[in-house]
């Protein structure tokens, strides 16, 4: 009668383990079928969606010193200088800066600016070694950066959750397609479907 039992629990504890070695390889073949996560940084990189706020971009030429940048950013970062030139009867700009160690990037100075001399870039790249090199001045800020999908240095990569079912890898990007996530236009459709 021992020996039965023995005989029994050796086989219960045979089967268990068959059970948590079946569980073990059914997760690690779980994810031999996902798709890949990882991206050779700088080698390759991901494309920024429709929305990112990156580095703000300046334009000396169209800036009419009205400061309304200034007053619209949550901390009054960027630094206006103008002298009122009394010949025109209007303010000349000398010179602009904003400080990337403390700007918070909410865009909020580009969306109020009456003459579009700012917008906001793709460039996300502003590690330095000093923090007084985050403030960029005027010259800094009017240098246009190479878009992901224009730099000939890097491999762009569509963000993993936007690529068609079937498709493992983001690597290969046709010309013309569309950047990560939905167009606002198609946002707002299917907002305005899900109401009706």
């Amino acid at each position: 009668m021992k020996f039965l039992n023995q005989i029994t629990n050796y086989a219960k504890e045979v089967v268990q383990s068959a059970k948590y070695i079946g569980q073990g390889l059914s997760v690690t073949f779980d994810h031999m079928r996902r798709r890949p996560i990882t991206v050779q940084y700088p080698y390759e990189k991901l494309i920024p969606s429709e929305r990112f706020r990156g580095r703000i971009h300046f334009e000396f030429d169209k800036c009419i010193a009205c400061e309304v940048c200034v007053r619209v950013c949550p901390i009054n970062l960027p630094v206006v200088d103008w002298v009122f030139n009394k010949e025109i009867k209007k303010k000349e700009l000398k010179h602009y800066s904003i400080d990337f160690g403390v700007c918070i990037f909410c865009a909020n100075c580009v969306e109020y600016c009456p003459t579009n001399c700012l917008s906001v870039t793709e460039e996300y790249e502003l590690a330095t070694y000093d923090r007084h090199e985050l403030n960029y001045d005027s010259v800094a800020m009017g240098r246009i950066p190479y878009k992901v999908t224009q730099d000939p240095m890097v491999t762009p990569i569509r963000e993993f959750a936007y690529l068609p079912a079937g498709v493992m890898s983001g690597h290969e990007l046709p010309p013309g397609a569309q950047r990560a996530g939905e167009r606002p236009e198609a946002i707002a459709n299917t907002a305005e479907s899900s109401e009706n």
